[in-house]
């Protein structure tokens, strides 16, 4: 008896196995039907047919209702009720044709970078007989909570020693009067990356603002104190000055001006011929091995400047404060903390998704995907390795106590820049 039963499950599932697509949807509705009567015949209290002084209700036939499917698009009748209404949420979903499962394939693939031209031709392949793009958008919705739970977390896993920001610009469609599509605008898409007390990377904020300005960057900020941003004692990002005004105004820390974007704006000041001679000056400063022997470089170069590009030469000299700012910080950081490059890369990352759309719709749009994107890139940093050792972030709260005698004996040199 056992051999029979094992032989009769075998052959089962060797025929499931070599089955064609149309008997498999003809299986899958065959199930949900079943499951539906049995369902509807609860709600009556009474099965189909059924003579019952406990009925409740009855069966009042059919509506047709398309569901798609991992195996294709299926016709389900689904049972009407004489009295009330009757709606498999268990199965489906109100306003949604969809099967829940590919709704998060489809929003998958949405958030890797495939056009919603691409998707419509992959579920294609798949059996479902039609699916538009503005279906693939209204799949790609839901997203929307796992994001706004994301954006809006609160951020206890502190202190955040060190703080890189960004913006970057996207083209956004306002909305326009009705059945006409809107205007195209230049949105910004803020963004900051922490490392928390574990030595971990964290995205601690997202938004999208009108334009990059002072406005913009506070209320950014405000946000990401009030959610629970602590602890901060550097932010690492370009010389725009709304951003600089909106750090002073609400986390009050010592900021490092990145300097790849700087030695690009040394190099405006110096003649096409002399800027590969100019960055090479300014790399040495980075390559010392300890703070004074960086300050000392920085002095040279200052002088070495000072007699054919005094202009640029000045630049490097006010701005030595703010570019050198890493040298108060753990040797063991400063490759990290010297440049907003951590920040580039991720925004290399999101422009490789973004770039398929081009023109999104409307802001929230913008959100939803740079948002997708930015939690599964932090999900991956949780499991990863460590961004910085414990031992080494350990030393970043003693940093004020280690460098007060480091900067009185590193006042010379800072008056020797001034006056060069």
């Amino acid at each position: 008896m056992v051999t029979e039963t094992m032989d009769l499950i075998g052959a089962v599932r060797k025929h499931l196995e070599q089955a064609s697509p149309d008997l498999l949807r003809e299986m899958v509705a065959t199930f949900a039907e079943l499951l539906m009567s049995a369902d509807a015949d609860a709600a009556c209290n009474a099965a189909y047919g059924e003579r019952s002084a406990e009925r409740t209700n009855k069966r009042n036939g059919y509506r047709e209702r398309t569901w798609d499917t991992r195996v294709g698009t299926i016709e389900l009748a689904i049972p009407k009720l004489r009295t009330g209404s009757y709606f498999p949420a268990w199965l489906l979903q109100h306003r949604r044709r969809a099967e829940r499962a590919l709704i998060a394939v489809v929003a998958e693939c949405y958030v890797k970078g495939v056009s919603t031209r691409r998707v419509e031709g992959l579920v294609n392949t798949l059996g479902i007989e039609r699916i538009s793009k503005s279906q693939v958008s209204e799949m790609a919705q839901s997203l929307d909570a796992m994001v706004e739970a994301f954006r809006n977390r609160p951020l206890d896993q502190g202190p955040y020693r060190y703080l890189w920001v960004d913006a970057l610009a996207h083209k956004s469609r306002q909305k326009g009067p009705k059945d006409e599509p809107g205007r195209i605008e230049g949105v910004a898409t803020l963004i900051a990356t922490a490392v928390n007390a574990e030595g971990r990377r964290e995205i601690v904020g997202l938004d999208v603002v009108t334009c990059e300005d002072g406005a913009g960057w506070l209320s950014f900020f405000r946000n990401m104190v009030a959610r629970g941003l602590s602890g901060v004692e550097l932010v690492i990002s370009d010389s725009h000055e709304g951003l600089k005004s909106a750090i002073g105004a609400t986390i009050s820390c010592s900021w490092q001006r990145c300097r790849t974007h700087f030695i690009r704006n040394l190099q405006t000041r110096v003649p096409r011929s002399a800027q590969q001679w100019v960055a090479t000056a300014v790399r040495s400063i980075f390559a010392q091995p300890d703070s004074e022997s960086v300050w000392a470089q920085h002095a040279r170069v200052v002088e070495a400047l000072q007699t054919k590009f005094p202009a640029a030469a000045q630049l490097l000299a006010d701005a030595g404060v703010d570019v050198l700012a890493f040298t108060h910080f753990p040797k063991e950081h400063w490759r990290q903390i010297w440049s907003n490059n951590p920040q580039e890369r991720l925004n290399r990352e999101i422009r490789r998704r973004t770039d398929v759309v081009g023109i999104f719709p409307n802001r929230e749009a913008v959100i939803r995907l740079v948002g997708a994107v930015l939690a599964e890139l932090h999900d991956e940093w949780q499991i990863s390795r460590r961004y910085m050792s414990l031992e080494s972030l350990a030393k970043v709260g003693r940093v004020g106590e280690d460098e007060d005698g480091l900067d009185n004996d590193l006042g010379e040199v800072k008056e020797l820049t001034a006056v060069s």
